[in-house]
């Protein structure tokens, strides 16, 4: 008798579970809330990007972007300066998760001539605009503007980069990371020199 209880619970909280998840995804609430949940892992800083730069890769700036005005800008204008390069889209709760932090990177480098490219992959680059106005971000976000050179191909999302004034990719990071850390915020400002 006491088995066919559990057995009983065990479906009803089964049934309760997949609820919740159809919920979330037939309502489209499951970015943000996967979002969430992914932001409080990365405020732990486990999550961190590797920083080794004896392994690059030589940056290819021959591309070009619009950016939230519309204007085309062609990503050879960011040669010779310290680049972050970050590319994600609000469907995607990592991206989504990692863009409060990387908010508060910019904050603390914009003065400190460090390059912020975050460049959307939403099929409509006005939601993207929409999201970082909804979320009071003020980096500069671009969507594409033609093909994307291989260096920068990926098979996930986030993906960041790091260009060196030098122009070599000196961080390479799939996924999600908490990037404003005193650690790596000095790793940015040794570039420069």
């Amino acid at each position: 008798m006491k088995k066919k209880k559990s057995l009983k619970r065990e479906i009803i909280e089964w049934i309760i579970f997949l609820g919740v998840i159809g919920f979330l995804f037939g309502t489209g609430l499951h970015t943000p809330v996967f979002g969430f949940i992914q932001g409080l892992i990365l405020k732990t800083g486990v999550i961190q990007p590797s920083i080794d730069p004896k392994e690059t890769a030589k940056a290819d700036y021959d591309f070009m972007l619009v950016d939230q005005k519309g204007k085309h800008v062609k990503f050879e204008t960011f040669e010779g300066k310290v680049v972050f390069v970050n590319f994600w889209a609000t469907w995607c709760p990592p991206c989504v998760a990692e863009m409060p932090d990387i908010h508060d990177l910019y904050n603390n480098m914009k003065s400190k001539d460090v390059e912020f490219v975050l460049i959307s992959l939403d099929d409509d680059f006005q939601k993207a605009k929409q999201f970082v106005h909804r979320k009071d971000f003020e980096f500069p976000i671009y969507q594409l503007a033609g093909p994307l050179p291989p260096v920068y191909e990926s098979s996930a999302i986030p993906t960041t980069y790091v260009i060196s004034p030098q122009g070599e990719i000196v961080v390479s990071k799939s996924g999600m990371a908490k990037y404003n850390t005193k650690k790596f915020r000095s790793f940015l400002e040794e570039l420069k020199n």
